[in-house]
């Protein structure tokens, strides 16, 4: 029997090609800093919302009630889950592996994946050199001016590069560890939140979370490599 066909999604977003770059990251923390090259990708402009999640998981999590804003109450596990669902159904390989709780990407996959951390920032900063992309009322949901409640995605201006919701809205799942030294299997979240004052919401800001843990200001967005 042949493949399905996949069907095209809800609004699906077209991503955005991106790098080759460079980018410096660094943790206050530690007060380390370190630069990270890298390849060509491609991102989502927006993140996964709860139409598109719906449509490919068939559930509905968190307790969010407009489909057009972005998935929340969603894991780590949840999200990579996610990405090889959506993988499959674009008839792509999928990128992640699973051992009981041991996830290990394959890097000769051609599927959707989450952004490393370092893609996070690179996308998110788009050239600019600042703590933001622009002024943060234009560009972020935050605890400014969010009234308490993710939006739909999309509604705040983008970056130069048409990627929008990079700051504020929902924090965004990436792929790597934190610091498995001091910090085990967290995983890193970039970004900041509806939820977060305004120091949140910086290009530079790095947070943590366990990778089961299930958050109302937590969801993630796309990518993929190119080759």
């Amino acid at each position: 029997m042949a493949d399905p066909v996949p069907v095209p999604l809800p609004a699906d977003p077209v991503p955005v090609p991106l790098g080759p770059g460079v980018v410096t990251l660094s943790d206050r923390r530690t007060e380390r800093h370190w630069a990270v090259s890298l390849g060509r990708y491609l991102v989502d402009p927006v993140a996964v919302t709860q139409r598109r999640y719906a449509a490919v998981t068939g559930a509905w999590p968190g307790a969010v009630t407009d489909p057009d804003r972005p998935v929340d109450g969603v894991s780590w596990f949840d999200a990579v889950r996610f990405c090889n669902a959506y993988s499959a159904r674009a008839g792509l390989a999928p990128v992640y592996r699973f051992d009981g709780d041991e996830v290990t990407a394959d890097p000769g996959a051609d599927g959707y994946r989450l952004p490393s951390e370092a893609e996070w920032e690179y996308a998110c900063r788009a050239g600019s050199a600042g703590p933001r992309y622009g002024e943060l009322d234009e560009i972020a949901w935050y605890r400014g001016n969010s009234g308490g409640r993710s939006h739909q995605v999309g509604q705040r201006a983008p970056n130069a590069w048409g990627l929008y919701d990079l700051l504020g809205n929902v924090w965004e799942w990436c792929a790597d560890h934190y610091d498995p030294q001091v910090y085990g299997s967290y995983r890193v979240l970039r970004g900041g939140g509806w939820a977060d004052e305004h120091w949140s919401c910086r290009a530079s800001v790095r947070r943590r979370s366990h990778p089961t843990f299930r958050i109302d200001d937590v969801g993630f967005r796309l990518a993929r490599s190119v080759r």
